[in-house]
């Protein structure tokens, strides 16, 4: 049984950081691509960054660009959002997803999904 476990969220102020992290089991991540993905209202849910098991093929959307770092580390089935620079639109329930083979940024091709992590940001 696959399992996605996500922790690290939080309430910060605009302008603070946040780490997210992903803890997987029943999965090997040797050949998976992982994802972050957040709502967004009214539409599906926005890929905010995504990486391959070779921690050299990443994807971050555009909100994420210059601000968040993905990473992996797959000794501890685990993955890692880095969160700087938080602003209020920004808020939001992200969700760790894994699949098979290459990323995507269409959370329907991904059959694992965690809870999510809440993050908030206010002042």
């Amino acid at each position: 049984q696959v399992l996605l476990v996500e922790s690290g969220g939080g309430s910060v102020q605009p302008g603070g950081s946040l780490k997210l992290s992903c803890q997987a089991s029943g999965l090997t991540l040797s050949s998976e691509c992982m994802a972050w993905f957040r709502p967004v209202p009214g539409k599906e849910d926005e890929a905010v960054a995504a990486i391959f098991n070779d921690g050299k093929n990443i994807y971050y959307g555009n909100s994420a660009k210059g601000r968040f770092t993905i990473s992996r580390d797959n000794s501890k089935n685990t993955v890692y959002l880095q969160l700087t620079s938080l602003q209020p639109e920004d808020t939001g329930n992200y969700t760790c997803a894994a699949r098979v083979g290459r990323c995507n940024t269409d959370s329907r091709f991904y059959p694992y999904r965690g809870q999510g992590t809440q993050v908030t940001v206010s002042s």
